[in-house]
């Protein structure tokens, strides 16, 4: 029940997912990062234990249709599920079970796959894709928001979402961007704010992290940006 994007920029090296369901948390549950490798996500009936292993297979260079391969071959309930996995060249592989809920399917292109079910139809997936696509000089994690915010307004899922994420690695072995809204009205909107709010302080935390002592207290980085200390004081 959720509609997802999982990509990567050739010019910057970044990968990434962002998705939105109509169920709590979507964020810990279906979708990851392997760094230097590349994204999977297994969703519709998800299953984090596939998740785990389809993260190890990547992790051990295996190729996406190699993986997808094992994966369905170890996993009795395939049928239930969406898998879409893509390394960091480019070499991609997805399905979609035949007992994923509809509309349910994807599209696939050279740097991102675009997969949903319990959609209003193939226009969210489409949508997303397009999105991406038309940003292509915009920073990977401004791409993939974009490609959920294109899904909603497509129609998302007919009863609507409940939680939204959007996660991002770059060179280092954490993530430059983890954020989650894990339930909410229109979750989509949420993550956006926090979004917009949070991607100016993407350096700091990567300085903060690298070497601490270099940096000053984040309220303070805040103010010099002239920006609030919670989002949630923009529209306050």
């Amino acid at each position: 029940m959720t509609f997802t994007i999982i990509g990567f920029c050739p010019r910057s090296g970044k990968a990434g997912f962002a998705q939105s369901t109509s169920t709590p948390a979507v964020g810990w549950r279906c979708t990851d990062v392997v760094l230097g490798r590349g994204i999977v996500t297994v969703q519709a009936h998800g299953d984090y234990r596939q998740l785990q292993v389809a993260k190890r297979l990547m992790a051990l260079g295996h190729s996406p249709m190699k993986v997808m391969k094992d994966l369905q071959e170890g996993d009795r309930y395939a049928e239930y599920r969406q898998t879409a996995i893509l390394d960091c060249s480019g070499n991609a592989a997805a399905y979609t079970g035949a007992k994923a809920y509809p509309w349910a399917g994807e599209v696939i292109k050279s740097d991102h796959i675009t997969t949903g079910n319990v959609l209003v139809g193939p226009a969210v997936v489409q949508s997303m894709s397009d999105a991406f696509s038309a940003a292509p000089n915009a920073e990977l994690e401004e791409r993939l928001v974009l490609a959920i915010e294109a899904g909603r307004n497509a129609g998302g899922q007919p009863e609507g979402q409940r939680s939204a994420a959007v996660v991002v690695y770059d060179k280092y072995e954490f993530p430059i961007v983890n954020l989650r809204v894990d339930v909410s009205l229109e979750p989509v909107g949420e993550l956006r704010k926090i979004f917009d709010w949070f991607k100016p302080l993407i350096p700091y935390y990567i300085q903060r992290t690298l070497d601490p002592t270099s940096v000053k207290r984040m309220g303070a980085t805040l103010t010099e940006m002239g920006l609030p200390l919670n989002p949630y004081a923009l529209s306050a």
